[in-house]
């Protein structure tokens, strides 16, 4: 069983910055995505990395801002999110899997195909 932890997110002025953290033992045998979930909407894929990093892919909404990186040494993703807009307002969600779609990352993958999900953190951009 993988335990995701997430961390990194808060209250940010519009124009700001975050840097998300998404840390798990073995993390580094599975392909991560991120996803967002704002208040009465639909959980979204931001963000997806390949297991051995050398894919990622992004939401149109986010390209250009967002950018994800891993360190299989420290067994970490992070989302560093620059040009924060108020639409970014959500819940911050990293998501592992193994399966094909995940480890490769050529698409974001659907969030059926992640295995294990963490617990979420809040991200806030207001003024």
């Amino acid at each position: 069983q993988l335990q995701l932890v997430e961390s990194g997110g808060g209250l940010v002025q519009p124009g700001g910055s975050l840097r998300l953290s998404c840390t798990a033992s073995a993390l580094d045998y599975y392909g991560v995505g991120w996803f967002r979930q704002a208040p009465g909407k639909e959980r979204e894929g931001v963000s997806c990395i390949s297991s051995v990093g050398r894919n990622t892919n992004y939401a149109d909404s986010v390209k250009g801002r967002f950018t994800i990186s891993r360190d299989n040494t420290k067994k970490t993703v992070i989302l560093q999110m620059d040009g924060l807009k108020p639409e970014d307002t959500a819940v911050y969600f990293c998501a592992a899997g193994r399966g094909p779609y995940p480890a490769v990352c050529r698409v974001l993958p659907s969030m059926e195909k992640y295995d294990y999900w963490g617990q979420g953190t809040q991200v806030t951009v207001s003024s």
